[in-house]
């Protein structure tokens, strides 16, 4: 086992006391973070061991959102135990069939899934936000800048940061005074698991949302529609776009703010995954930046975003867009 999926010296202990101490513990996933999951196996049971070790991790917001979620009778991790000073918490396992590798192996399927995971979200915004802090214009400036940050510094480009953040937020204007929806921030083909003896919207089991603010209802919309670790199909996107505003009717303006919210994630990604080769040693992510650049591009071409699109004309030259320079 690689030195990085070694089990945390507390997780023994912490299993012992869970009555877990017959399991074995075996390397399941890392993140983008410093958090790790491990599959704890025991004689006709089996489980999932995050490991969200403090300072840099916390587990408690992961913790509250996914309560909010199961109320709501939505399929979150159930908490089976947990150790939060040493930031352990033994979760709920939903099994290995995760979207992105079920419509990889079955394309038939995406449409369906699609669906569902749509209709999801669609039933989650009839509901009110948790009590969450908001998404405000400091934390969409605070993402977006990641791209000055860490981005331009790789490329040698010396950008207008000022100039940067005040395009942004006369595009952001229109959509501050919306928090009306729990966003789990992070809604993606690879944090949905499909849980087998589960139907319809039950059947989809939630993963990494400790990130969750009180924010507007396009943005996991278009988490999932400009998916950065797969291909979308524009017809796709087009088609469930048209499914979500059918089910949940969303205010005017609705249309624009999934642009506005696209551009602003996909800017944050950009910084996010440059971020991510460069400090931490992650280059495996450089290998997204251009589908990410692709649907930043194309949601810059938006007339809700023609402040943003007149400073990256003026500042980002065609050479440097695109991620892959980075490569």
């Amino acid at each position: 086992m690689a030195p990085e999926m070694t089990p945390p010296a507390a997780a023994a202990d912490f299993l012992k006391h869970a009555g877990w101490d017959d399991a074995e513990i075996l390397p399941l996933a890392g993140d983008a973070s410093f958090r790790r999951y491990f599959r704890v196996l025991a004689p006709g049971r089996r489980a999932v061991l995050m490991d969200a070790p403090p300072p840099h991790e916390d587990p408690r917001p992961f913790l509250t959102v996914a309560e909010h979620l199961i109320a709501l009778g939505f399929s979150a991790p159930r908490t089976l135990a947990a150790d939060l000073t040493h930031g352990l918490v033994l979760l709920e396992d939903f099994g290995d069939a995760r979207m992105r590798e079920v419509i990889d192996a079955a394309p038939e399927a995406e449409r369906r899934i699609y669906a569902d995971v749509v209709d999801l979200l669609a039933r989650l915004h009839r509901h009110p936000a948790a009590d969450l802090p908001p998404y405000d214009e400091r934390e969409y400036l605070r993402e977006v800048s990641l791209l000055t940050e860490w981005y331009a510094p790789a490329l040698g480009l010396d950008l207008n940061a000022d100039g940067y953040r005040a395009a942004w937020r006369e595009a952001l204007a229109p959509l501050l005074d919306d928090q009306s929806v729990t966003v789990l921030r992070d809604y993606h083909a690879e944090n949905i698991m499909l849980i087998e003896g589960r139907d319809g919207i039950e059947s989809l089991g939630l993963l990494d949302f400790q990130d969750a603010l009180a924010g507007h209802p396009a943005y996991d919309l278009v988490s999932m529609l400009q998916d950065a670790r797969r291909d979308v199909p524009e017809a796709i996107e087009a088609e469930m776009l048209a499914r979500y505003l059918e089910r949940a009717k969303p205010a005017d303006g609705f249309l624009d703010a999934y642009w506005l919210l696209g551009a602003q994630r996909n800017a944050k990604i950009v910084g996010i995954f440059a971020r991510l080769w460069k400090r931490d040693g992650k280059p495996r992510y450089l290998d997204y930046l251009p589908r990410v650049w692709g649907y930043l591009e194309r949601d810059l071409q938006q007339p809700a975003l023609a402040p943003v699109r007149a400073w990256f004309d003026a500042h980002v030259p065609t050479h440097a867009r695109g991620g892959a320079q980075l490569a």
